[in-house]
């Protein structure tokens, strides 16, 4: 197979959000986010929590749906928490994650 070459707008291509030079303070926490959403287990929680009927969800049933152990979902959840990406709120003994709204919206407007 020969491989096409076609030119690239990359005004089209590129993300609109990125159509003006970042502060480098934002590049740094854009890619934080970035690379907490840049793995496949992590990806799954997000969809996991995303689907649920009121957006929220504990650890002790994300563990079964990922066939992972409750320790690794926990660093995984500490890592997009800590992205800023989920919020997390203790009742009982249990921690139950949401998605921060406020920050997704933030990174729909650099990626959008």
């Amino acid at each position: 197979m020969i491989p096409i070459s076609l030119p690239v707008d990359l005004a089209v291509c590129a993300p609109k959000g990125l159509s003006v030079p970042l502060e480098r303070s934002q590049a740094e926490d854009l890619t934080r986010v970035l690379k907490a959403i840049a793995d496949p287990t992590r990806l799954q929680l997000l969809s996991l929590i995303n689907s649920e009927p009121e957006s929220k969800a504990c650890v002790c049933d994300m563990a079964e749906a990922v066939e992972l152990s409750q320790p690794t979902i926990s660093h995984h959840l500490k890592v997009l928490t800590d992205a800023g990406l989920l919020e997390r709120d203790r009742q009982g003994t249990w921690v139950w994650y949401s998605l921060n709204v406020d920050q997704w919206s933030r990174l729909q407007k650099v990626l959008g």
